[in-house]
């Protein structure tokens, strides 16, 4: 089982704090928990909240010497960190462990100097805040979340259920992500690129929301779909499908249908031994030399790989519960 330490750090945000729970805790694989998830602090017990909540955490900092990935969530506290959590966040890092943040945990994370010289994204209206006071960190604050080699960070709020879905889809395949997304109602995985600030993030009541287009289309990966085939299903125009497909998804028709075929060809690979033409076919990116080109620039494995290392994943996962 993975171990994952979330460091509160006081006055700390509930909201955030309850995603990697959230997230992580509906993770099973083979009918086993994914996850442990322990929630720690400098000082254990009552700690200091954002708002009118209270708060009281069990464990202390040795939750992150254990831990094999650690998530800062967002704290209101961006001037002063305990020096306690600074030194764990360091050794983690020094010991190799996957850390991430959450909303304004990445100040936490830019003031134990893990941040220097990579990219990195926070909750986009303290990204001014940020970028003055961490100079040195390349700050994105158009995105929902960056990973940069072995740290992580994500936006506000929602962003951060996005972020632990990458972290189960990074660890336990596609599928496995998908199946949590359904479970807690979340949308399905986004690209960590997406837009994190959307003009327009609910749509005025005129009939023009995609959310039943975009649950059409989902049916119909397979089909070769172009914008005018979601603008007919829609009723609009296709200049109006783009405007409005990229007010509430922060992306362009083409390219989220590209993200979710990636994905439904990961699915497959990773449940199923149907050969890689038949892969191609079925997600909607038409050939093996299609689907060879877009996998290897979203995972950096060819699909034999990808499908191998997914494979043996759950044959270790079934050999540890046999054990």
């Amino acid at each position: 089982m993975h171990r994952v330490a979330v460091v509160a750090v006081p006055p700390a945000t509930t909201f955030d704090l309850s995603i990697p729970e959230l997230v992580l805790g509906e993770t099973t694989v083979d009918g086993a928990p994914g996850y442990e998830v322990r929630v720690c602090t400098a000082r254990p017990g009552a700690v200091a909240t954002s708002g009118s909540l209270s708060l009281t955490v069990p464990h202390g900092l040795e939750a992150v010497e254990d831990a094999d990935t650690v998530i800062v969530t967002g704290t209101a506290a961006r001037d002063d960190t305990d020096p306690r959590v600074l030194a764990a966040l360091r050794r983690a890092a020094a010991d190799g462990k996957r850390i991430a943040s959450i909303c304004t945990g990445a100040f936490v994370l830019a003031r134990a100097g893990l941040l220097d010289g990579r990219r990195a994204t926070t909750y986009w209206a303290k990204s001014q805040e940020f970028s003055r006071r961490f100079p040195a960190v390349e700050l994105d604050p158009g995105v929902l979340y960056v990973q940069d080699g072995n740290i992580l960070s994500s936006a506000g709020l929602s962003a951060g259920i996005d972020l632990c879905l990458h972290l189960v889809r990074t660890d336990y395949g596609a599928a496995t992500a998908s199946a949590v997304a359904r479970l807690v109602v979340a949308a399905p995985v986004r690209p960590g690129g997406q837009a994190q600030f959307i003009e327009a993030p609910v749509p005025r009541e005129t009939g023009t929301s995609l959310a039943a287009t975009r649950g059409w289309a989902l049916e119909r990966l397979h089909e070769p779909l172009a914008r005018a085939d979601l603008a007919a299903h829609a009723r609009i125009s296709v200049r109006t499908l783009t405007r409005t497909f990229h007010a509430e998804t922060g992306l362009s028709p083409l390219q989220w249908l590209l993200h979710q075929r990636v994905i439904r060809a990961r699915e497959l690979l990773e449940t199923t031994d149907l050969p890689m033409d038949r892969v191609a076919r079925l997600s909607g990116l038409a050939t093996p030399d299609s689907l060879r080109r877009h996998l290897s620039r979203h995972t950096g494995l060819t699909p034999g790989a990808y499908r191998a290392a997914f494979t043996r994943r759950r044959a270790l996962g079934a050999a540890d519960d046999r054990a």
